[in-house]
């Protein structure tokens, strides 16, 4: 078999969640040697956001980076509650790619404008604060603009958020939602209508 770029990944994140269903229960938390929380569904990569965005489009997703660090408590928080939930973690599956990038971390990731620096030195460069921070790229195209993340991404969610808001804020986006609305508005006509569907908006 011929190995690709992508057959390449599917057979290493393969491996690794071989790896982790066999030494862990299905319901543990991960932590990598790094110290970040791992879920077997985030994507493999080279770093190189191009490519990363252009996977994304191909499979009819969008791409997500969730930014976390070592010993960040509300890391912890949102893989033990928010991604352990099926509703929540199957349905950013579905519609995201979600990469994990260390918040200090030493690896060498490509920007959209072909710029090569550290973990730790993008996260500066994109103006991420803290942690947890998930940031959204649009799914209109293939190919973003040669620019820096921050100056192409659509939305950023900052912090911790509750279960129902969490998941809010990844409808909101796959939605395409902010091209026409801010957040509050569209979270307070989602919860408008769940409960006049008679719906229990805590149910997650």
């Amino acid at each position: 078999m011929t190995i690709t770029r992508r057959n390449f990944l599917e057979y290493s994140l393969t491996c690794t969640t071989l790896s982790i269903c066999a030494s862990v229960p299905a319901s543990a938390v991960v932590l990598g040697d790094d110290g970040l929380h791992k879920q077997s569904w985030f994507i493999e990569s080279f770093l190189d956001l191009r490519d990363d965005q252009k996977d994304a489009f191909e499979q009819g997703k969008n791409l997500a980076i969730f930014w976390e660090q070592r010993g960040c408590p509300y890391c912890g928080e949102m893989h033990r509650v928010n991604l352990a939930k099926p509703a929540i973690s199957d349905y950013i599956k579905n519609n995201f790619n979600v990469l994990q990038l260390d918040f200090r971390g030493p690896r060498m990731v490509t920007d959209f404008d072909g710029k090569e620096m550290s973990e730790q030195d993008l996260a500066h460069r994109w103006r991420v604060t803290g942690t947890p921070s998930v940031i959204f790229f649009p799914n209109s195209s293939a190919k973003l603009p040669a620019k820096p993340g921050n100056e192409v991404e659509v939305w950023r969610l900052l912090g911790y958020w509750k279960p129902y808001h969490f998941i809010s804020n990844f409808e909101y986006v796959r939605g395409q939602h902010y091209k026409s609305q801010p957040f509050h508005k569209y979270l307070d006509e989602k919860t408008a209508r769940l409960k006049a569907e008679g719906k229990d908006v805590d149910i997650w």
